[in-house]
């Protein structure tokens, strides 16, 4: 290993320890990191611009801006109320059944926007019965994350692999993985309630107040309301076809909110700019940047290509390594350049005599997927939802959600590799 890769390597390394102390924000870290990388020499600022995926970036900044000019409507309040009156004000009901939406519409739409429109709703029902936010927020995080692994459009990981693998369509997407993602998150939500049901309890007065509220009165802009969720409706259908009309995620995101913006008149314009969560996007600009110089020096590859030669070529084994390795790393680096790395190591396998790459394909996209529960730095989602609970006042440090996420993302990885091997390895 060359002195770059160990710079590189030693830098990682350095910016993840200060990410994890919580000593310095993770934004200042990870730019200063993204920065050094450039500056000693190991990336050029060329090459790190190439790097940053401003896929991501313009799907977070265009959602950002729609929510946050929906929010003034009172929408999400109204969902709030609504959901919590079916449920009778019950806090550790209203945990489920919000998880549950979170987990659904993070399959269909994808797992950023569905926490983006989840997280007003959640605050506002947790002030209302006087509650931690806190276990609502992290159950939601592990279900979005669990409910994005089940379709192709639900998490970046997935949009990778099928763009890659044309065979791998959406409804190959849904057949193969929905069914393991089900009963994943039908295994974590019962111990999520056994974690938190004793730290979120409310008083009666405060249940029946909240079963007393009229959840239409707090629509507060009909008008405004039918233009955001005209938008809303097409920029949805602008994801479910943006693979056939060839666009991508993220240009769809940024046409739907300035359509909105065109609609509502230039006074949303610097307020729905403000709320965009610009800590969230400079933290993946710096942390993009550090993954480069792991690529760059040919790290990510070399762990890569051993982690596949060990195996011999042999399917099964390669599945189960696949699985494992994809699941630790994505817990602890970003699982997008990781994938990237993978999809090529896979088709060469492909070109090595294995003749049956697609449990391999399943078992990277569920260790991807799943593997982003790992941590708070493992997946879009998951920052998103801290740095939201962070302006809010109520802080998701890296240690509690480890704790909490960590033991259950091994969990879902182990229950994954036993699906994998019945249907397809046996």
């Amino acid at each position: 290993m060359d002195q770059q890769a160990l710079i590189a390597i030693g830098l990682f390394v350095v910016a993840y320890g200060f990410i994890v102390s919580e000593k310095i924000h993770r934004t200042i870290v990870a730019m200063i990191g993204g920065i050094l990388m450039v500056a000693l020499g190991i990336v050029s600022q060329e090459t790190a611009i190439h790097h940053i995926d401003f896929n991501t970036l313009g799907l977070l900044i265009g959602m950002m801006i729609i929510v946050s000019i929906t929010a003034e409507t009172g929408l999400f309040k109204y969902i709030a109320i609504w959901a919590a009156k079916k449920v009778g004000g019950h806090p550790v009901r209203i945990l489920v059944v919000l998880s549950l939406v979170t987990a659904v519409g993070s399959a269909f739409l994808d797992n950023v926007t569905t926490v983006l429109l989840m997280v007003p709703v959640t605050f506002s029902i947790a002030r209302q019965l006087r509650v931690n936010p806190i276990p609502f927020l992290i159950s939601e995080i592990l279900a979005c994350n669990i409910g994005g692994t089940a379709t192709l459009i639900g998490d970046p990981p997935n949009i990778m692999i099928g763009s890659a693998v044309k065979e791998l369509t959406f409804m190959a997407f849904i057949n193969n993985l929905a069914p393991i993602a089900a009963i994943i998150l039908a295994v974590t939500m019962p111990i999520l309630v056994l974690i938190y049901r004793k730290q979120i309890r409310t008083t009666e007065e405060l249940r029946m107040s909240l079963m007393t509220l009229d959840e239409k009165t707090e629509i507060r802009d009909p008008a405004l309301l039918k233009k955001c969720l005209a938008v809303l409706g097409l920029t949805l259908f602008g994801f479910f076809v943006h693979q056939i009309v060839h666009l991508e995620s993220a240009t769809v995101a940024l046409a739907g909110a300035f359509l909105l913006l065109l609609l509502t008149g230039e006074h949303y314009l610097e307020e729905a700019l403000q709320r965009v969560e610009w800590t969230t996007i400079f933290f993946f600009v710096g942390l993009f940047v550090l993954v480069s110089g792991l690529i760059e020096t040919g790290v990510i590859a070399a762990l890569a290509d051993y982690a596949v030669g060990i195996t011999g070529g042999d399917v099964t084994k390669s599945a189960v390594l696949i699985l494992w390795l994809s699941g630790i790393a994505s817990a602890f680096l970003d699982n997008i350049p990781f994938v990237a790395t993978m999809i090529p190591m896979i088709q060469e396998m492909g070109t090595m005599g294995v003749s049956n790459l697609e449990p391999l394909w399943w078992s990277l996209a569920l260790g991807a997927c799943l593997g982003g529960n790992g941590s708070l730095i493992g997946a879009s989602a998951n920052l998103i939802v801290a740095g939201i609970a962070a302006r809010e006042g109520h802080k998701i440090s890296f240690m509690k959600f480890l704790v909490i996420a960590f033991p259950l993302m091994l969990l879902s990885i182990a229950i994954a590799n036993i699906y994998l091997y019945v249907r397809y390895l046996m």
